[in-house]
């Protein structure tokens, strides 16, 4: 069925040449098709994932719009041939059962192939979109037609700098433009959404001469040529692993990379419309030098990134700058015990984190709060109750034992800090079995905003309590030596001593290791011990280094200390994703066997 909107101002038209102005005869090279001349199709689908070749498309919207016209509209959902996954039921609505009697994609295609004939295919984040209708017609048989094809993503990071949008996703676009629909995870809103984000895009790049269709080929790759002279900064740097630092004029630090490869390649890349970052271009033209540090493995070089940006805190890195800010969540150490986000670690009580953020780590406390009655007044309670204290709704409901009028004694409340000591440091079963029967609610009822938040509440204290787990065995770990093969027969050695990078080595293969361990063991960095689950490392750099340990053919050479993981812990449900679906499939069940042999409580290594 078509339609027709009239939408806000926005699309670039041509101008008449000003009075007197001499005739111009362009030549061939130069014409073009005017922007208000070009029929667009705005496309969004609904897929079953993120894999092109595998999943399938649940529901194609378009909106074919010419000259600021909506011209028609395209919609219908798609029977993908099997279940909806259900956290892509959570995302976008769209459950199975809505589904069945929906057309297949053997029928659907054409229909839209016909609708967007002779037409520009626009998508947000187009090689997604474009990706899936192009396997489909390849299983379908069916020939592709030419489309050129618009990326209002790529569009919006040559015109929307990060200072004004702190992201370029359609929802974040969207509200920044004022658009007349708001993005919904459904694809004929994030279609509509979309042509309004294309306008406001088209009628930014006017001004800078883009207002043909050809022009738009060249939009988003441009290469200033102040950008493209400055390539010789690349000019005599090794071809070898290792971080680089670009200096300004001051010889301050403006931005700090790492290559696991070649530092002159990925430095000349800087250079090239390889390059899509704003800022990056913006750093490349203040930048006077760039200093390498050549490192012997790819382990090393990342863990140089990260101590370098910590210390100079460039302003043109994103991650973390100061990984003290952290927040941890803690369990206070009083007689009634309470949730706390706090900056530091203390000995003696339980902590979970560190998270990204303090709205993260908040999610974790909501979603310890939802499963156990702790609770959840700020202010430290005296053992007996202050005379004329008076209890908060929470206990009217059920949800505190009030100890602050005297409902719970010391010994009566500390089951429940038992319990919740337990969660963030051991088995997370209660958190899970509580959200994942708080999700299934929620999806029978339709009311899929509320369960997508309970999840990200259940993602966040799973992540939390997974990492500080796996960094309290490195915390105690005083020192670790380990080994795995290089791709030419060596060794490539690396020592860890609190969760730290203390040393790094690599021996060929005509080289015994074993010296070369002994040196590296006598000459490493000292460490002295933190307080666990802290680490006395950058979080990032802890998280590095338990990955390298963790893959296949790495061998523990020395140990001091113990290297250990429960059986019952967080780590064992580190995909929060996991514990949605079984919830939306299965009955409540513990994920982890409840009966384990009692002679094997965890895995260990010890010395």
């Amino acid at each position: 069925m078509s339609t027709t909107r009239r939408l806000r101002p926005g699309v670039p038209v041509a101008s008449a040449p000003p009075p007197g102005a001499r005739p111009v005869q362009p030549g061939l090279d130069e014409l073009g098709t005017p922007l208000q001349d070009v029929t667009f199709v705005v496309v969004d689908l609904e897929t079953t994932g993120g894999r092109a070749g595998e999943d399938a498309i649940t529901e194609i919207g378009a909106v074919k719009v010419r000259g600021g016209e909506v011209l028609g509209e395209f919609q219908t959902l798609v029977d993908p041939g099997g279940p909806v996954p259900p956290y892509i039921q959570v995302l976008t609505g769209i459950t199975t059962s809505m589904l069945v009697g929906a057309p297949t994609i053997a029928e659907v295609l054409p229909s839209f192939l016909e609708f967007a004939r002779d037409s520009v295919l626009v998508a947000h984040n187009a090689p997604f979109d474009v990706g899936f209708l192009r396997a489909a017609a390849a299983r379908l048989e069916r020939p592709w037609p030419g489309f050129q094809v618009v990326d209002t993503v790529r569009l919006a990071r040559r015109v929307v700098p990060r200072d004004e949008a702190p992201n370029h996703k359609l929802g974040t676009l969207a509200a920044l433009f004022g658009a007349q629909v708001t993005p919904n995870h459904r694809a004929l809103s994030d279609a509509r959404a979309t042509v309004d984000v294309l306008h406001a895009l088209l009628g930014r790049l006017a001004p800078w001469g883009i207002t043909h269709l050809e022009d738009l080929a060249s939009a988003t790759d441009p290469v200033p040529g102040d950008v493209r002279r400055r390539r010789t900064l690349a000019d005599g740097l090794p071809d070898a692993p290792g971080v680089y630092l670009f200096r300004g004029p001051g010889d301050e630090v403006l931005y700090v990379g790492v290559s696991t490869t070649s530092l002159r390649r990925r430095v000349r890349s800087y250079f090239t419309s390889a390059e899509k970052r704003g800022r990056m271009t913006e750093m490349v033209r203040i930048a006077e030098r760039v200093d390498p540090v050549v490192c012997a493995t790819p382990l090393e070089a990342r863990v140089r990134e990260l101590r370098l940006i910590a210390e100079h805190a460039p302003r043109y890195n994103r991650r973390s700058r100061a990984p003290e800010r952290m927040p941890w969540v803690r369990l206070t150490d009083e007689p009634f015990p309470r949730l706390s986000v706090v900056r530091d670690v203390r000995a003696g009580t339980a902590h979970i984190g560190p998270f990204a953020s303090r709205a993260v780590a908040q999610q974790a406390v909501d979603a310890l709060h939802a499963t156990f009655p702790v609770r959840q007044c700020t202010g430290r309670l005296p053992v007996v109750p202050a005379p004329g204290a008076s209890a908060c709704v929470l206990a009217e409901v059920g949800r505190c034992g009030a100890p602050c009028v005297g409902g719970q004694d010391a010994a009566a409340y500390r089951p429940v800090a038992d319990a919740v000591r337990s969660a963030m440091s051991g088995d997370p079963q209660d958190v899970v079995r509580t959200h994942a029967a708080r999700i299934r609610t929620l999806v029978v009822q339709e009311r899929f905003e509320e369960a997508a938040g309970v999840r990200d509440r259940l993602t966040a204290y799973v992540r939390g309590a997974a990492r500080a787990q796996r960094h309290a065995t490195a915390a105690r770990c005083r020192e670790l030596v380990a080994a795995r093969r290089t791709d030419d027969g060596g060794w490539e050695l690396v020592l860890v001593r609190h969760g730290r990078l203390a040393g790094t080595a690599v021996v060929d293969r005509a080289t015994d290791p074993r010296p070369a361990v002994a040196s590296l063991r006598a000459g490493g960095e000292h460490v002295p011990a933190p307080v666990a689950p802290a680490t006395a490392a950058h979080p990032e750099e802890t998280d590095l280094l338990l990955a390298w340990l963790e893959q296949p053919g790495v061998r523990l050479v020395e140990l001091d200390g113990e290297w250990s993981s429960p059986v019952r812990s967080a780590q064992a449900v580190r995909d929060a994703a996991a514990a949605v679906a079984v919830a939306l499939v299965a009955p409540p069940a513990p994920l982890v066997d409840d009966t384990p042999p009692a002679s094997a409580p965890e895995r260990r290594h010890t010395a």
